[in-house]
């Protein structure tokens, strides 16, 4: 009730005032730019590889009717006809040749009729074709890929995570000669694009033996600089009283790291967290010189190699896009409340 509140309060008392137009029009339009392509792309999904090829596109998924004629195997398309005299008539197709098709009335199989096809319209309703997804798990090694993916994603986020932290609670609680230089360093990395430092570290992955391995997806990235500067900047927050008080009552410090800073740290860890499942999950360059088995790509490599140089079946390759997405999405949805906490918290010192 409280955000149905917020977002019908007006300027105006009795009436809407000329602000409150505009605002809600802006409002408007933003979640239209924002979210109409999103909304598009998943609509685009449940069509077939013929409704996708209609121009101009329809909005909903749209697939032609069929019927069950007397003396055909199978169903025939149905089509709205116009005939000679004027009238309109739904016809099933028998078979074109050309530009001439055969066509029967379902009440009268017996009789056939030739029909220009520019005097047809193909008779469609709204239906939602299922079966781009469920094909996705029978005719490719979807599941595999999928997999491939969900396990780079956690176990490098944990990891993340889990390094991270160590580095921002060494940087924000201790004192020590170069604790400065340390930092400054780290931060300095931000600078070197990664593509620079791509070929040095295909070398230390090919010379380590994790090519063709996930965990060579995995290890290269699981330090960040933006992860350490992130949570150093929010444990700067935390007062050392809390860890002098733990020390006194003979707490190890990695008890004090595991019992004290890292809860109190929670909205920082989710706002990492958020982030590094988003840099796992889309990763390509990385996964693209690592792996070059196809038992092994990841769902972004699987979506580059499935588009064909001469033939895309683009209803399995928008099915696979929206699912590439879901993760993100349920993600963002569950640990968005942390964002504006762990960010305003960082910047408190």
């Amino acid at each position: 009730m409280r955000i149905l509140d917020f977002l019908l309060r007006t300027r105006g008392r009795q009436r809407l005032d000329w602000t409150d137009y505009l605002s809600y029009g802006y409002l408007l339009l933003g979640l239209f730019t924002l979210f109409a392509p999103v909304v598009w792309l998943i609509m685009s999904s449940f069509k077939t590889e013929a409704a996708l090829a209609q121009f101009p596109p329809s909005f909903l998924p749209y697939a032609q009717s069929t019927v069950t004629v007397t003396g055909f195997d199978k169903p025939l398309p149905l089509f709205e006809v116009t005939l000679e005299d004027g009238r309109r008539q739904t016809l099933a197709q028998v078979n074109r040749v050309g530009i001439m098709a055969t066509m029967v009335d379902p009440q009268s199989p017996d009789e056939r009729l030739r029909v220009n096809i520019a005097q047809r319209k193909p008779v469609e309703s709204v239906a939602f074709a299922w079966s781009n997804y469920t094909d996705l798990f029978q005719k490719f090694t979807f599941g595999t890929y999928l997999w491939n993916s969900v396990f780079i994603t956690v176990v490098a986020t944990l990891l993340t995570l889990l390094i991270n932290s160590m580095a921002a609670f060494g940087l924000s609680k201790y004192r020590f000669s170069g604790q400065r230089g340390v930092l400054l360093l780290i931060l300095s990395t931000l600078m070197i694009p990664p593509t620079i430092i791509l070929v040095p570290m295909f070398l230390v992955i090919n010379e380590i033996g994790l090519l063709n391995s996930l965990w060579g997806v995995i290890l290269p990235a699981i330090a960040t600089p933006t992860g350490v500067f992130l949570l150093r900047q929010y444990m700067l927050t935390i007062p050392d009283e809390l860890l002098e008080a733990a020390r006194m009552d003979h707490a190890s410090e990695w008890r004090i790291y595991w019992r004290i800073v890292l809860p109190l740290s929670a909205p920082a860890l989710a706002v990492l967290a958020i982030f590094s499942v988003m840099w796992r999950w889309n990763d390509f360059l990385l996964p693209l010189i690592v792996l070059s088995r196809n038992e092994q790509f990841t769902l972004q490599l699987a979506l580059n190699a499935f588009q064909g140089e001469l033939n895309t079946q683009w209803h399995y390759l928008l099915a696979m896009t929206v699912i590439t997405l879901l993760p993100v999405t349920i993600v963002f949805a569950f640990l968005q409340r942390h964002i504006t906490t762990g960010i305003a918290g960082a910047g408190v010192k």
